[in-house]
């Protein structure tokens, strides 16, 4: 089945998929063995086991699709990428904290987006043996199976967010807060908004494409959805890659958060 574009986008996601599981076989060859790590501009760390997987991940995709763009947290990027339609967007490692740490709360994240939408994802988290994917069209899916965000009806919001951003919401909303202990990985937080796991997080400003660009269709496509404090939908494969303050929420519970959030900045 095609989508609005009117391509088919599953061959294109066969091989994300794919990739993403070598990448992940690649890093888990890394995993609690004391990789080496540097440390990035503003104090961000990096291993080698992020460097392999990249290398992994651009040597398969760029060989299948060598007309797409490339846009990795670890490579250098290079704005010949702003002429493409097509291209990949990748996290090698999203939550090399974690990962360096020995904590399994990491995935590998990889998108195709097309005119500046995601079109076809993949996040491989090896060391909880999940898997997340998802089209245009269709439900998205974990380890083969539909996934959904949660239902309605719940009183309770189960909340990922740092206690300043929940300050900032009214008290009738706080009250109904449960708030979830810091998820290092962000695309793997937002799968647990998709799969149902928790209600919604509220990210910080400077989150970055390859952090997102994956799980947002992952969880659009489970009836949820990742937006800016205006309400809207992002671009990716902008000249900037970083975003600001964002919001992810199943639908039904994104007006409870959006529109205070929304105030709140705008005041």
């Amino acid at each position: 089945m095609n989508d609005i574009s009117g391509r088919d986008w599953r061959t294109d996601l066969d091989l994300i998929l794919d990739a993403a599981r070598q990448a992940g076989r690649v890093a888990l060859q890394f995993f609690r063995k004391d990789p080496e790590v540097w440390w990035k501009k503003g104090h961000s760390p990096v291993s080698a086991a992020d460097y392999a997987a990249n290398e992994l991940l651009e040597s398969v995709l760029r060989k299948a699709r060598p007309d797409y763009g490339w846009l990795s947290e670890e490579t250098d990027d290079d704005e010949e990428r702003l002429s493409k339609e097509t291209l990949f967007v990748v996290d090698p490692i999203d939550g090399t904290r974690a990962f360096i740490g020995g904590k399994d709360t990491w995935c590998v994240s990889v998108a195709v987006v097309h005119d500046g939408r995601p079109v076809a994802a993949a996040l491989v988290a090896p060391a909880f043996e999940e898997e997340f994917s998802a089209l245009t069209v269709g439900p998205a899916m974990k380890n083969g199976r539909p996934l959904s965000v949660s239902a309605e009806g719940e009183n309770e919001i189960r909340l990922a967010a740092p206690e300043d951003v929940i300050a900032r919401l009214p008290q009738v909303v706080k009250a109904r807060v449960h708030r979830i202990p810091h998820v290092p990985s962000l695309a793997y937080r937002l799968a647990m908004v998709a799969d149902g796991r928790i209600d919604g997080t509220l990210v910080k400003a400077n989150s970055h494409d390859w952090d997102l660009a994956a799980a947002d269709l992952i969880l659009e496509r489970a009836g949820g959805s990742l937006v800016d404090l205006n309400g809207a939908r992002l671009t990716y494969n902008r000249r900037q890659v970083t975003h600001p303050e964002l919001c992810a929420a199943a639908d039904h519970i994104m007006p409870v958060l959006l529109q205070p959030l929304n105030l709140s900045d705008r005041g």
